[in-house]
């Protein structure tokens, strides 16, 4: 409040609220208008509290040191872990008002301009965006690939020699060959996947729900639109149902609607695919095809995506005023900042890890060139993906935008991996480095 630091954000975060969706106007379609109201404002709304966070934190310790105002508190009967407890638990506070207010407008504008939308996008917001819904997938079938690839490289070694080193990448091409092939869908085949709904089943009866699909093609670079062909159901259990599809573009996610109870009494849900283009079509196993239901309302489904925003917040506190606990203002909000930037560039770190090296391959012959520093890099690497994925990988705002639920199994395992284990380990070596510290020396000229 000395800094007058909760004014000035609240002000941007509502001028960010309201001004950004008046300045950027969506296409009026559902997917466009969720993107400007919801995820546009909250990625503002998160950077502009993720670096005001970063500067609060690093600037209220690391200038009280250097102003010698600490000295003040820690002579009172108060010892420093609770004046750094105090810290961190006065910011997070002040987070959570300015993300409650930020959020409240969100939510405010949202349902303003839903109303003013058509009947038909308002009923496709209802259905899709404004709603939680749950996801299911086929199992995995990457260990049965793992096994038949194994078996397939220990026969080739046996017809063949082949270099020592070379025995890793071969084995790495064999695996990626066999995932490609149990994704391809050939001219005029058909796939069929079989989705377990699990115990979703028993409140799912009577509601339609929703496939999730995107593919690519197996021929690159020729024609970019194709047709399809689904079917629904497994005769004579369940009731079918088809549908026919042109003009489908590759890498691009289509959701449509599936009628009410065409799963079986176990809560399967069979769905066939028919390629009727003359070239053959990919359906990526992560995220190929889906299928959504209705898990939720939104309105908790928006206050649990703001609770995980909140959690980053509190870890980001802890990394400030653990910098800070040690360094000068500028140091501190340097190193910060440079843990930001590794967060950020994750995507180069985990390249760098399935290629098995920092060097990069060679344009010409197309072999990977490895250096000595593989040996030290790749194996820090994997470790700071490990530990930057405990934070990166719950997606608030992707899953608010397109419908997805965010359970409350979410929210209590992104609170414990985020604020308890990460901000944990940043709380627990900044009050021990403020401990340790020699507070007398911050009067000393430099």
């Amino acid at each position: 409040m000395r800094f007058k630091l909760f004014l000035v954000i609240a002000a941007l975060l509502v001028f960010a609220v309201v001004g950004l969706p008046l300045v950027i106007k969506d296409d009026g379609s559902a997917q466009g208008f969720t993107q400007i109201i919801i995820t546009y404002t909250l990625s503002t709304i998160t950077a502009l509290l993720g670096l005001s966070t970063l500067w609060l934190s690093c600037g209220t310790l690391a200038r009280d040191i250097e102003e010698c105002q600490i000295q003040v508190v820690v002579t009172k009967p108060v010892a420093r872990w609770q004046i750094w407890l105090g810290k961190w638990l006065g910011i997070v506070t002040l987070n959570a008002a300015l993300l409650a207010i930020s959020g409240a407008c969100v939510f405010t504008l949202l349902q303003y301009r839903a109303s003013k939308l058509p009947p038909a996008v308002q009923q496709t917001l209802r259905d899709e965006i404004l709603v939680a819904r749950g996801s299911a997938k086929e199992a995995s079938n990457e260990g049965d690939i793992r096994i038949a690839a194994e078996r397939y490289l220990q026969e080739r070694l046996k017809a063949s020699s082949v270099e020592p080193a070379d025995i890793p990448e071969l084995r790495k091409q064999i695996l990626e060959g066999m995932r490609a092939e149990s994704q391809l869908v050939p001219p005029d085949w058909i796939r069929t996947w079989k989705i377990k709904l699990g115990s979703a089943k028993d409140s799912l009866a009577g509601k339609p729900l929703q496939l999730r699909i995107k593919f690519d093609t197996a021929r690159p670079g020729g024609v970019t639109m194709f047709g399809a062909m689904w079917q629904v159901g497994d005769a004579p259990k369940t009731k079918l149902w088809q549908t026919n599809m042109e003009s489908l573009a590759t890498e691009t996610f289509y959701e449509f609607p599936i009628p009410a109870d065409l799963f079986d009494e176990n809560g399967v849900l069979t769905v066939a695919f028919r390629n009727p283009n003359d070239t053959a079509l990919l359906f990526p196993s992560d995220d190929g095809l889906e299928v959504l239901y209705p898990q939720g309302g939104f309105v908790l489904n928006f206050v649990r995506g703001l609770g995980i925003i909140f959690c980053w917040m509190a870890l980001l506190a802890a990394l400030g005023l653990a910098a800070a606990s040690v360094l000068s203002f500028p140091v501190a909000a340097f190193f910060a900042l440079a843990m930001m930037l590794v967060v950020l560039s994750s995507g180069t770190l985990a390249d760098a890890v399935q290629s098995g090296t920092v060097a990069g391959g060679n344009a010409e012959t197309g072999q990977l060139n490895h250096s000595i520093a593989d040996v030290v890099l790749i194996p820090a690497f994997k470790g700071v993906l490990g530990v930057v994925s405990m934070a990166k990988n719950f997606s608030p705002i992707d899953a608010l935008s397109t419908g997805r639920s965010i359970t409350w199994t979410d929210l209590g395992l992104a609170f414990f991996q985020i604020v308890v284990v990460l901000g944990g380990v940043f709380a627990v070596a900044g009050i021990i480095l403020f401990s340790r510290r020699e507070l007398a020396t911050a009067q000393g000229t430099q």
